[in-house]
């Protein structure tokens, strides 16, 4: 069985230490929050953040918009829909009325014919 090495087990704890004081240092050295430079990187992002809000917004108005003139064409073609269902009833309904005028009209002459051979 080997020894216990405690020359490696110094080192690995002298390099645990060295990291987190190399560690605390990068924390510390930090720049504060009031700092210009952390100051002009948050104005940074939140011009960035206002400019994606105001893109999402015009996005939003466009497709409100197309949506709205989709929901005015869907609206008008219905409309001339209606319309020419009415045209149609109306027109077959004049067809109606002016096949029963002339079936009425023969019915008539046919009436008439016969009364007239009668007379004779």
């Amino acid at each position: 069985m080997g020894q216990f090495n405690a020359d490696q087990l110094a080192d690995r704890l002298e390099a645990t230490a060295k990291a987190r004081q190399a560690t605390l240092a990068r924390f510390r050295a930090r720049p504060a929050a009031d700092d210009p430079a952390v100051l002009a990187r948050q104005a940074e992002r939140q011009a960035l953040v206002e400019a994606r809000d105001q893109r999402s917004s015009e996005r939003e108005a466009v497709r409100l918009a197309v949506e709205a003139e989709r929901e005015a064409e869907a609206l008008a073609a219905r409309e001339r829909a209606a319309a020419e269902l009415v045209r149609q009833a109306a027109e077959k309904a004049e067809r109606q009325v002016a096949l029963a005028a002339e079936q009425k009209a023969a019915r008539d002459a046919r009436f008439a014919a016969r009364k007239a051979k009668a007379r004779r």
